[in-house]
């Protein structure tokens, strides 16, 4: 099961989860992270664009849960989490035309859905980013 097909799903609705919350309990469930509740709780502040309708919460929850995927201590270790934060945000922004929650929040939120569109386009782009990069993990374990 991946993050989005949880999204699909309604995950987090019953928890009232906010969109970053929804990507990274998502990601807790569907890669195994095996994050605390306490951990968890970081991505609270980051719905709603970090509650200003800044950075898009369903991103920041993205990187969240690639930073604890890949990155064995700190950011600054390699190119890495750089790279794939980079790769996250422009695939995203290809896809709905914005990384901002504002215009996002505008141009697909509805009162039957909420942010459930924005959320899933950035659980599929995770999806995607994630599969590839433990795949390219185990090959060069091997």
């Amino acid at each position: 099961m991946t993050v989005a097909d949880l999204i699909r799903e309604g995950y987090g609705n019953e928890e009232d989860f906010n969109c970053a919350e929804k990507i990274l309990n998502g990601a807790n469930k569907a890669y195994g992270l095996n994050l605390s509740k306490e951990t968890l709780k970081l991505a609270a502040g980051f719905g709603g664009g970090m509650g200003i309708e800044s950075t898009c919460g369903a991103l920041t929850g993205s990187v969240m849960a690639l930073s604890h995927m890949f990155v064995k201590e700190r950011g600054h270790e390699g190119p890495r989490i750089k790279e794939l934060t980079q790769e996250l945000f422009s695939t995203f922004e290809e896809k709905m035309g914005n990384i901002m929650c504002a215009p996002l929040k505008k141009d697909y939120r509805t009162e039957e859905l909420g942010c459930k569109n924005v959320i899933l386009a950035a659980a599929e782009v995770l999806d995607a980013i994630v599969e590839r990069e433990l795949k390219k993990d185990a090959e060069s374990a091997e």
